[in-house]
């Protein structure tokens, strides 16, 4: 039996937290079809395809928790929804994108599955999810399949439009210190923190490196020059602008020679042990075609080497290896390069390789290097004749616990010099463990955004945690990362909550932005008057390097679409629970999936943090549990057996009691104000605030460390004119 195609209904990027989990997924609802009937083991040799195809999904461990859990689903019957999340999950895996999970649920419509997988990256993701589609449906009919073209498109995929090696080590190394991440640009400019607490970096630059050091070390004579003046050894040179200067200089200098540009880097266009002037001004030409300006220094016999420098601090070194090959009288160079370098499982195009594959046509100086020992791509070396082919770029094995000290003061002191924060130092020594004076060993470049690949995955040797050296350079030890952030969902009234909150947080000293439905405000500065409550209008709040707090008023439906713009905070505000009102186009039609949507916004709450929480509505209690920091209860009512309970457990609340609003924690009570209060008085009059909303904001700012005279002050002065002018603006524009 041949079945249709399970049709992709509809797919989703969920760039939030949402409600599924905190990170950015794929949600597509999928449309089984005839397949509803056919769970995987009814499918004649469909198990035996899908795993001949895909033998890595034995690591799945799926529901059960162990190695081979997904297989034994797959054997015992289950369904293609939750097939295709593995099998999307796989895909991306082979493409070299670390994802893990996913989740397969049905909805209320027979057949039809909500499929999610977690993604780095939105078109990766989605294309995944339809790659996943095809190769089952291969499976399930026996049908050709090209898994090899897929996996290779994902990887050019990935490669196109991920995070970098570099930059994604530093995001991780972030990320594991718990400090929140936005990328800023399609490219490798990422935020780490948020608001006026964030950092930047891009690729292994960060926004303490100063533009003037980084075109300082472009220009490989000044650097030179300026490494001299301050001790530290370099090899004589000088540039030059001709091929028969370069030979001129290079008799002066005394042979043999290195022949470089003076901008170029990775290696691109250096000629190193040049004796011939033939050979010499052959370099020069490779060499002008890679610069500016060409250079001809005198060649230090020895290894070459990277130093990582991150602040004033050696954190990786690697040594570099010649590539050479053994002639066999059969293959020529071009072949044996093939065979005998480029077959190197360390080797590949891809950025995730340590080394490089060498191709002789994007090699100049190799080519160079072949004719200086009279061969060319096409010729047969003699059997057993030994032939370099590349003398540089071949950074891989790992020599950090080699490094002399002295040798360490050296590349520190000449990245103090140019003035880079972090720098790639390349030094030729003999031995890297000894000082560089006594073997005449040299410092031969400065160079500004290093690459961290050959320090995380080097060919030999122990990898470095090179990100997270970078993150402890940008951070010190308990430095606060992330402005205070409140989240506020509910059913009424949240908009004016949220101007109430924005309000006393500003008057608290710090720069408040807002987003809410009446717009985006910052710092009391309505900026764009529409509806605020969108990821991207969002995210301007914490991208602001200005703003010192932020407010958010969420709603339900933005978790469904979008997920939250922020990934965790300090305060989660829930008001009342939402009714499925405009939520049936997500299928979601009962209490209890309501009340899995409106958890995230308390999920989000940090250790540090606090949920505030209307004792009064029963479902919003509920939701407590969830919460990883403190809980602060507030009710009209001081009797409510929530507050109660909360208040015998030595718990903070919020209550109205005697025409007073109290502050209360375990025994102890604080009167904050009367609610006699002319101002405070015409707002509940007029419906502008309520009891409800006003006992919140307490409770908010109270979480936040208000002292009570600025919540009282706060709260006596909200809604004159200066206050609100910007909010009758944005109700006008609206």
């Amino acid at each position: 039996m041949t079945f249709p195609d399970i049709a992709i209904l509809r797919m989703r990027y969920l760039r939030g937290p949402n409600v599924w989990t905190y990170r950015p997924v794929i949600e597509a609802w999928v449309d089984l079809g005839p397949l509803e009937d056919h769970p995987s083991h009814t499918l004649p040799g469909f198990v035996n395809r899908l795993n001949a195809w895909l033998p890595g999904m034995v690591e799945h461990r799926c529901g059960i928790g162990e190695r081979g859990g997904f297989l034994q689903r797959l054997n015992e019957g289950t369904w293609c929804g939750h097939i295709m999340e593995h099998v999307a999950i796989e895909l991306q895996t082979l493409a070299g994108m670390q994802v893990g999970f996913g989740k397969a649920r049905e909805t209320s419509q027979r057949g039809i599955y909500k499929v999610v997988i977690r993604t780095r990256q939105e078109e990766v993701g989605k294309e995944s999810m339809v790659a996943a589609r095809d190769l089952v449906m291969a499976a399930i009919n026996d049908t050709p399949f090209d898994l090899k073209g897929t996996v290779s498109r994902l990887k050019s995929m990935v490669d196109r439009l991920c995070l970098g090696p570099s930059t994604a080590c530093i995001v991780d190394a972030a990320t594991d210190h718990r400090i929140p991440s936005i990328r800023l640009t399609s490219g490798n400019l990422v935020q780490l923190g948020y608001g006026s607490l964030q950092r930047r970096i891009w690729t292994a630059e960060t926004d303490r490196t100063s533009a003037i050091a980084e075109s300082i070390s472009s220009d490989k004579d000044l650097t030179k020059s300026l490494l001299t003046q301050c001790g530290v050894p370099i090899p004589s040179g000088e540039v030059v602008h001709s091929p028969e200067q370069a030979w001129e200089v290079a008799q002066d200098i005394g042979l043999p020679v290195v022949v470089k540009p003076t901008d170029a880097n990775h290696g691109r266009g250096v000629a190193l042990d040049l004796r011939e002037r033939e050979d010499i001004e052959a370099a020069f030409l490779v060499a002008q075609r890679e610069g500016t300006d060409v250079m001809v220094e005198r060649f230090i016999p020895g290894e070459e080497h990277r130093l990582l420098v991150v602040g004033n601090k050696v954190v990786a070194a690697s040594r570099g290896e010649t590539a050479r090959i053994v002639g066999d009288g059969v293959h020529t160079v071009e072949q044996l390069i093939e065979l005998q370098i480029n077959s190197d499982p360390r080797r590949g195009e891809e950025e995730d390789f340590p080394l490089d594959t060498i191709r002789l046509k994007d090699l100049p100086t190799a080519v160079l290097e072949l004719q200086r020992q009279g061969l060319e791509a096409h010729s047969v070396p003699a059997k057993d004749r030994v032939v370099v082919v590349q003398r540089t770029g071949n950074m891989g094995i790992d020599v950090t616990d080699e490094v002399h000290p002295q040798v360490a003061a050296v590349v520190v002191l000449a990245a103090r010099v140019v003035g880079l924060d972090i720098a790639g130092i390349d030094l030729v020594a003999q031995d890297i463990s000894k000082p560089l004076h006594a073997q005449g060993g040299a410092v031969v470049e400065v160079n500004a955004g290093p690459g961290l690949l050959m320090h995380l995955k080097p060919a030999i040797g122990q990898p470095r945690p090179v990100g997270k050296d970078i993150v402890a350079h940008l951070f010190e030890p308990q430095q606060p990362t992330r402005i205070p952030v409140v989240g506020i969902m509910g059913r009424q009234h949240t908009t004016e909550l949220a101007h109430l909150v924005n309000w006393l947080i500003h008057l608290s000293g710090r720069r408040t932005g807002l987003a809410s439905a009446r717009g985006l405000f910052m710092d009391q500065r309505l900026v764009d008057p529409k509806d605020a409550r969108v990821f991207e209008a969002s995210q301007r709040l914490l991208i602001n390097r200005s703003l010192d707090a932020a407010v958010f008023e969420n709603t339900p439906l933005q978790v469904l679409e979008e997920g939250l713009p922020y990934d965790r905070c300090h305060v989660g505000v829930l008001t009342d629970m939402p009714d499925h009102t405009g939520l049936q186009d997500h299928d979601i039609r009962t209490p209890e999936q309501v009340r899995n949507v409106v958890r995230t916004q308390i999920d989000l709450v940090l250790s540090e943090g606090a949920a505030v929480l209307n004792a009064e509505d029963e479902a919003v209690v509920e939701l407590a549990s969830l919460c990883d920091g403190e809980v602060i209860y507030y009710a009209n009512d001081m009797q409510n057996a929530c507050i109660q309970a909360h208040l015998e457990n030595q718990g903070r609340a919020v209550f109205f009691l005697q025409d007073q609003v109290v502050m209360a924690r375990g025994s102890h009570h604080h009167v904050l104000l009367k609610l006699d209060f002319p101002a405070i008085a015409k707002h509940l009059k007029d419906g502008t605030l309520s009891l409800h909303h006003l006992l919140a904001s307490v409770a908010v700012a109270w979480a936040l460390d208000l002292s009570p005279d600025l919540i009282r002050a706060g709260l006596k002065n909200y809604g004159q004119p200066a206050a609100i002018a910007n909010l009758d603006i944005a109700r006008k524009t609206a």
